[in-house]
């Protein structure tokens, strides 16, 4: 039997520029999935401690691949892609147990597939390095699942360090520790789930990505990334499609929070980085138009409440708002959002506050 636990993660800035070969800024949760391995005597059998009944499949590759649940794709495109790749994988039983909270933005599917990939390399003695390893996470998702991420979640829940957060150069796919002490500035990260629902595999991010990858084609570069702020005014002015001209602007502008944001942090000038954040939900808002009511609310409600900075994390349309708050001003944050969720009339929303945990590793 062989055990691993993988986490979910916070991104302290850069959203959907991964997918731009651009550069984001995550860290891992304490919060995340344990997967378990065990040989069986015929077929692949996966279970979830969060669903009722077990999912039973003959062994093969993708492409034989029969109608399952959504869930348990993140378990079995694991085997699909393994055999695929040549291995001969035997008849295996997996179980994984999550407490991220699904729909929240956190990355419970990369803490899901990243706990199964490392259980099975170990189990099965398969010696992948850390980029094939993240290369077969990435691959279950875009491929097995059918959601059009970027990698980042996977990155971050592969190699995640404690007390500090990972830059990610999304291009090829290095990674560089950066500190982040929270408790040394005063100040501590309110993760406020605000449960309005929020989905990766849905049309709109999809849109997005196919939106931001038209622009790059019609500006003739590889990707969003190649271009820099000082040639942003020449490239909107290129473009004739204002969706184009918004898509653009985020990304270009997004990387750049996220190399300074980086560069704070690095000099220890945490307090430095929330008008950053601010900044990045703005133009998540207004040019990439992925926020919804109950996540604008939260931003400024944490904003009113005395946050330095505060702004949505994930895939947007749903999800999680980050606030970076005084130490002794947590509750206080916490009940503002609380009360402007009362007045407008959402449900109630969830808070804990996080700082930067290890990765996947074997238990």
């Amino acid at each position: 039997m062989t055990v691993w636990r993988a986490p979910g993660r916070i991104n302290v800035v850069g959203e959907h520029t991964d997918y731009n070969d651009g550069f984001v800024l995550p860290f891992a949760l304490e919060v995340g999935c344990t997967a378990t391995v065990e040989d069986a005597t015929e077929d692949w059998s996966v279970r979830s401690a969060q669903q009722d009944e077990p999912v039973v499949v003959r062994r093969g590759g993708l492409a034989g691949a029969g109608e399952v649940p959504e869930w348990s794709r993140y378990v079995l495109g694991a085997l699909w892609l393994l055999t695929d790749r040549g291995v001969d994988v035997p008849p295996l039983e997996v179980v994984v147990d999550a407490d991220v909270p699904t729909g929240a933005g956190l990355s419970s599917s990369a803490a899901l597939v990243c706990s199964v990939a490392g259980a099975l390399d170990d189990h099965l003695g398969l010696g992948l390095d850390d980029d094939a390893l993240f290369a077969l996470t990435r691959d279950v998702e875009n491929d097995a699942v059918g959601a059009p991420t970027g990698g980042m979640d996977q990155l971050v829940s592969l190699r995640g360090r404690e007390g500090h957060v990972l830059l990610c150069d999304m291009r090829d796919h290095t990674t560089t520790l950066v500190p982040l002490d929270l408790a040394a500035a005063g100040l501590a990260l309110l993760v406020v789930d605000t449960r309005a629902p929020h989905r990766h595999s849905d049309g709109e991010y999809g849109a997005r990505r196919r939106g931001c990858e038209e622009a790059a084609r019609l500006l003739g570069v590889p990707a969003l990334r190649d271009v820099s702020s000082d040639d942003l005014d020449d490239a909107l002015g290129r473009l004739e499609d204002d969706e184009h001209r918004r898509y653009v602007r985020h990304v270009v502008t997004e990387n750049a929070r996220v190399l300074e944001v980086s560069r704070h942090l690095e000099a220890g000038r945490v307090g430095d980085t929330g008008p950053l954040l601010t900044a990045s939900h703005a133009s998540m808002r207004d040019d990439f138009r992925i926020t919804v009511p109950e996540v604008d609310t939260a931003v400024e409600a944490l904003l009113a409440s005395g946050a330095l900075g505060a702004r949505m994390t994930g895939g947007g349309f749903g999800g999680c708002v980050i606030g970076l708050v005084p130490e002794d001003g947590v509750d206080a944050a916490a009940d503002g959002v609380r009360r402007a969720f009362s007045d407008a009339g959402f449900g109630e929303p969830d808070w804990f506050t996080a700082t930067p945990q290890a990765g996947a590793r074997r238990l």
